[in-house]
């Protein structure tokens, strides 16, 4: 949240303006930010999942610890769209200059859209591996079923998910 922090500090006119003929004042715009989606789950392989408020629609990818330990990723091997996965399948691959690593379904669902844009940049994995939004780093966009659902109830909250990768840094 460091970088949130840094953008909302009130801009200061500098000295130069204040004694400048010309002043300006500096409007502070409202700064808003969509309420987090409280069903972001999080595997032990690193996945993580976003399910939509009516638990029908999903959006995944791979978590920024993950990102971290690859390195520069360099290619991205998208899920083929319209595939029906089980959790725990292997749906795509992604390649850095240090290793490569399967990306696993983290629950049963239906591949409904691919981020395409993986495929030109798969550097965006590194910027923004868990923005779900336009321009961010998402693998998949999926369709929730029941089984899909229950798989959800066996994944780690963001909470776990920061100790679990404390304790497995601390291992290293």
């Amino acid at each position: 949240m460091a970088s949130i922090a840094r953008c909302m500090r009130a801009a200061r006119p500098s000295s130069f303006l204040k004694s400048s003929v010309v002043t300006r004042t500096i409007a502070a715009r409202p700064f808003s930010v969509t309420a987090s989606n409280e069903i972001r789950k999080y595997t032990k392989e690193h996945e993580w999942i976003d399910l939509s408020a009516d638990k029908k629609t999903g959006v995944l990818g791979i978590s920024e610890y993950a990102a971290k330990a690859l390195g520069d990723v360099v290619y991205v091997e998208l899920p083929t769209e319209g595939n029906t996965v089980n959790k725990g399948d292997a749906i795509g691959a992604v390649e850095s200059v240090k290793s490569a690593a399967d990306i696993n379904a983290p629950i049963s669902c239906k591949i409904t859209q691919v981020n395409l844009l993986l495929e030109e940049k798969p550097g965006t994995l590194n910027q923004v591996p868990e923005d779900d939004s336009h321009g961010g780093g998402w693998v998949a966009k999926v369709s929730v079923d029941e089984q899909g659902l229950k798989d959800l109830e066996s994944l780690m909250d963001a909470e776990a998910y920061n100790e679990f990768t404390a304790n497995e840094s601390a291992d290293h």
